[in-house]
């Protein structure tokens, strides 16, 4: 096995800064983690030690669905239990300047000068799942702050947002009355996504339709759920939620919340605090720690490899425009033009 690498005295001195609160040091940390820096990462890895303590709830959900609002109102619930919080906020990236469009510090306004309170925008950066390759990154910074609860807000692409599955210990389905989502909900796969249903909008008509096409649904989760065998010959559930760290004795609640109105919200913290202590009498916090442990491995081992790729056929075949041209005269093709470059990376 290869000897870690060192830590450099000014990787540690930022970190430290970090650990301590530093609202500007832990901003340009941030960025530059959403960057790809690499002395950033460095910095990542004196932080990692000091990780493991906060609870990450995760919010997904169609467009429109008020992720934000519902975002904004448990924020305020935490701090007054005297808990500190932080914001992973996940938004379109510009066409222009890769950024985020919208700014979730406009939204929250009302948090902006709490010191309790850390909210970054980040942008999706062309990711499909809903999540930006930085957010696992910047949830872990978060972590080593000592934020007690992170939340992380998925930008609302519809049905490719399940990645936060994988990231956050409890994940929060917000729909609303009205607006299709019993279909997006079957098309997303979203009952091996959502620990807690959130019915936002609840004063709209239809509210009582969907609560009852979700309670449906859950119904048919129990019936469809795939099983097997254990040593004894008990029917024992597996699949993808089985694999993340769920038992299936947990049944989703269905909570009802009115943002604009603040209402519901005692309710929703208390469906989400009882999915946390279930998670931690079945054990499951860990298996989800190590899901997550392992989709941030593969996914950071997935960027150096493909950067190794890329710096290979720069060195060695001409830069990739280049490629792509000769591609287009049907002088080579990708396939075997892959393959070379991925045995030669062996």
């Amino acid at each position: 096995m290869a000897k870690t690498a060192s830590i450099s005295t000014g990787a540690l001195e930022i970190a430290e800064r970090v650990r301590a609160g530093d609202v500007r040091t832990t901003a340009r940390l941030m960025r530059n983690l959403d960057d790809g820096s690499p002395e950033a990462v460095e910095v990542l890895r004196a932080l990692f030690p000091h990780t493991g303590n906060a609870y990450v709830i995760g919010i997904t959900g169609s467009p429109g669905a008020g992720k934000s609002s519902i975002t904004d109102r448990l924020i305020a619930w935490y701090r007054k239990q005297g808990k500190t919080v932080g914001v992973v906020a996940i938004d379109p990236t510009s066409p222009f300047s890769g950024g985020a469009i919208l700014g979730d510090r406009i939204r929250m306004q009302d948090h902006a000068l709490d010191p309790g309170v850390f909210i970054r925008s980040l942008a999706t950066r062309g990711s499909l799942g809903g999540l930006s390759r930085a957010t696992a990154d910047v949830t872990r910074v978060l972590d080593a702050m000592g934020k007690d609860v992170i939340i992380v807000e998925t930008v609302g692409v519809g049905q490719d947002e399940i990645d936060v599955a994988s990231l956050a210990h409890t994940t929060v389905v917000v729909v609303v009355p009205g607006m299709g989502d019993d279909i997006q909900a079957i098309k997303a796969g979203i009952l091996e996504v959502a620990d807690v249903f959130a019915i936002n909008k609840a004063d709209r008509e239809g509210a009582d339709r969907t609560e009852r096409e979700l309670r449906a649904m859950i119904e048919l989760r129990h019936v469809t759920a795939p099983v097997d065998h254990d040593k004894h010959h008990r029917f024992t559930p597996t699949g993808p939620a089985t694999a993340r760290g769920e038992d299936y004795s947990w049944e989703p609640p269905i909570v009802r919340t009115i943002a604009t109105r603040n209402e519901g919200f005692d309710a929703l913290a208390g469906a989400i605090e009882k999915h946390r202590e279930h998670l931690e009498s079945a054990g499951g916090k860990l298996a989800r720690e190590a899901t997550r442990a392992r989709m941030e491995f593969l996914a950071i081992l997935r960027e150096r490899l493909v950067r190794s790729a890329l710096e290979r056929i720069a060195r060695e075949q001409g830069a990739l425009d280049e490629l792509a041209a000769r591609i287009a005269r049907k002088e080579t093709d990708p396939y075997a033009l892959a393959e070379d470059v991925a045995a030669r990376l062996r």
